[in-house]
């Protein structure tokens, strides 16, 4: 059975967008506490990659910058700066450093980092960065939170109606069960049987839905099983269907990149056989259909195209 990718990258930054009030009040409650929420907030990604384009970028998960109020009075706005980090990196804090000085002298504002490290390195905790010389000192230090953390809070996660709480117990389950496929298995179908039940809107289910599926990514042979499974809990217990709108969607967009192609095939060699069609029946990846549909305009036998097959 192969072992499944994971890659966390893309959820990150847009379930932080989604629900970046609740990211802070799971992660930063310091923070959370101390921002004007009722004068809103607004994202600056743009201005971000602006400021830090030349950097080495390494290897995160996210990073947003965000224009906030303070709520103590102050008649000011201030920057957040967040980083998701995936791995362990020696140069990490330097560059939580490097982009909180960029941001402070393009704006004028004060700035506050703050750190999510996603890795599986227990011991890697980087807070600050600084350097001391012939009596000039310079640095910075910045809240950080480690997801590993949260495993010894396993039953306040599994209390808390917090998005974030389903999302970090996904994360950790993705780092645990990198290389057992039958408990990644089991563990995606309770977490999504959860997320049904956790009172979250249906809008929320969905979105939170598309980040469990794309965290705990499965081999094909068991991704049939999982949608097998969680379709027929939905037609047993929910008011309303999720899932089977993504899978139909998905499906649907399989049938007719199949049909494109057995219908370019027709029209070049007026008929396809059996076999040809039985094949690309069996193929689940559009990539791959789309990648066909080229070879079927451009081949000059149809043998050719069942060699590539």
């Amino acid at each position: 059975m192969s072992q499944p990718a994971t890659d966390l990258d893309s959820p990150w930054k847009e379930v932080i967008e989604r629900y970046f009030q609740a990211f802070m009040a799971f992660f930063f409650p310091e923070a959370h506490a101390g921002i004007a929420w009722e004068r809103g907030y607004e994202f600056l990604d743009k201005e971000l990659q602006r400021v830090v384009r030349d950097a080495k970028l390494g290897r995160r998960l996210a990073d947003k910058l965000v224009k906030v109020w303070r709520s103590d009075g102050v008649e000011t706005w201030v920057l957040i700066h967040v980083e998701v980090q995936g791995q362990a990196e020696p140069d990490f804090p330097k560059r939580m450093y490097v982009y909180n000085y960029r941001l402070f002298d393009r704006y004028d504002r004060q700035v506050v980092s703050l750190a999510v490290l996603g890795d599986a390195q227990a011991d890697w905790r980087p807070a600050e960065y600084g350097y001391t010389l012939w009596g000039c000192q310079v640095g910075l230090r910045f809240p950080m939170v480690k997801l590993l953390d949260y495993e010894e809070r396993w039953d306040e996660l599994a209390m808390s109606a917090n998005p974030f709480a389903i999302i970090v117990m996904a994360h950790l389950k993705a780092l645990a069960t990198r290389h057992d496929v039958t408990a990644r298995f089991n563990w995606k179908v309770y977490l999504v049987k959860r997320l049904y039940v956790s009172g979250f809107s249906r809008e929320d289910v969905l979105e939170l839905f598309r980040i469990l599926d794309w965290a705990l990514s499965l081999p094909d042979e068991l991704t049939r099983s999982f949608e097998e499974t969680i379709i027929q809990f939905e037609e047993e217990s929910m008011p309303y269907i999720t899932s089977i709108e993504r899978l139909g969607q998905k499906r649907g967009e399989l049938r007719e990149a199949r049909l494109s192609v057995v219908e370019v095939l027709q029209a070049r060699f007026a008929t396809v056989a059996p076999s040809i069609v039985e094949a690309l029946n069996r193929i689940e990846d559009i990539g791959v259909l789309r990648a066909l549909l080229n070879r079927a305009v451009m081949v000059h036998r149809l043998d050719e195209f069942a060699q590539a097959l």
